[in-house]
């Protein structure tokens, strides 16, 4: 169970992001939207859902009171959706002389039985009618929800930040950073292509904790830069040991450095002070080797790159010895 369904009768599970499986964490991120979007859905909404079982404290983080910002809205608390398989009938075209209120919960039907692309139509067609109205504030918001929904990151990323530029102190001006987020980190792919989007993901998660510290956003933001983290740096390793076979030592380092410099606390970090033990031991930098693999050594002890580090020094009748001035040192100083 992720961080943004903290309190809401969460198991005992491990959260997949201390497992390293991307597969998961996207599983249970889109756990996360769902839950937060059916906050909205359940606020915006004058349709009773059913909240057994779950806590309000999402729901007070998003609406405050409990109440949203409408005078025909009801008070609901905050409440898991599910999309069943019911099938909405086909509202694409949407009758100019409906009334705004009937055409927003159309919209808020649609996305209820998992018709995506009719709701997003809905909640578009919302703006463009009645673009001064506090429903066109939130139809931005449901737009960029169903969009996510429907793998269109891009498109719910464009409208979340149009939210934001428009109503950049609303309550809800959270989620909407958070939406931009979550889809950028859901385009994360393995670390033997370009990761502009993993990139993209940290930044824009460490922008919704830095915003919002102490929300739930924050709390299962802060869990996924992990696992963002961990892949730039699986990124900077495998274009290191590329180098690496091919003997390019110096380019191999800098790699290798990123690491070390960059994402000290991610999983890579034991290997890329062997690595650096390596490299420095082939370029015949003898001091830097010694730093490198007695760093690895103190702070990595049981670590199976310590003992392949050790091994290595030794075959050069050498033993891990740290070199207070090295660069390597006062790192990790």
């Amino acid at each position: 169970m992720n961080q943004l369904t903290e309190g809401f009768g969460a198991s005992s599970e491990m959260p997949c992001e201390q497992q390293k499986q991307p597969q998961c964490g996207k599983r249970l991120s889109r756990l996360a939207i769902l839950v937060a979007g059916a906050v909205l859905i359940s606020a915006c909404s004058n349709t009773k859902v059913d909240t057994s079982g779950l806590g309000g404290g999402l729901g007070d983080y998003l609406w405050g009171d409990g109440e949203s910002s409408s005078s025909s809205s009801s008070s609901t608390s905050s409440a898991s959706t599910q999309t069943g398989d019911a099938i909405a009938p086909d509202l694409a075209t949407v009758d100019d002389a409906k009334p705004i209120a009937e055409l927003y919960n159309a919209g808020l039907k649609s996305l209820k039985d998992g018709e995506y692309k009719t709701a997003a139509k809905k909640f578009g067609e919302v703006e463009r009618q009645h673009p001064y109205s506090a429903w066109a504030t939130r139809a931005i918001l449901m737009q960029s929800y169903a969009q996510y929904q429907r793998n269109q990151y891009d498109d719910s990323i464009n409208s979340a930040k149009r939210f934001i530029t428009l109503h950049p102190g609303h309550r809800d001006a959270a989620y909407a950073y958070y939406l931009i987020a979550i889809s950028y980190y859901e385009q994360i792919i393995d670390v033997g292509r370009d990761q502009t989007a993993t990139d993209n993901a940290l930044q824009a998660l460490n922008e919704v904790s830095q915003r919002f510290p102490g929300s739930a956003y924050a709390r299962d933001a802060d869990a996924k830069a992990v696992l963002a983290r961990d892949h730039l740096a699986g990124k900077e390793m495998e274009v290191g040991r590329y180098y690496l076979k091919r003997r390019a030592h110096l380019a191999s380092i800098n790699r290798f450095k990123t690491v070390v410099t960059k994402y000290q606390t991610t999983s890579h970090a034991p290997e890329a002070l062997y690595r650096l033990t390596e490299s420095y031991l082939a370029l015949g930098v003898r001091s830097e080797a010694q730093t490198a693999a007695a760093v690895l050594g103190h702070n990595y002890p049981n670590s199976e790159w310590y003992k392949d580090a050790y091994t290595l020094l030794a075959s050069d009748g050498l033993q891990p010895a740290e070199n207070q001035s090295s660069w390597i040192s006062q790192l990790w100083n």
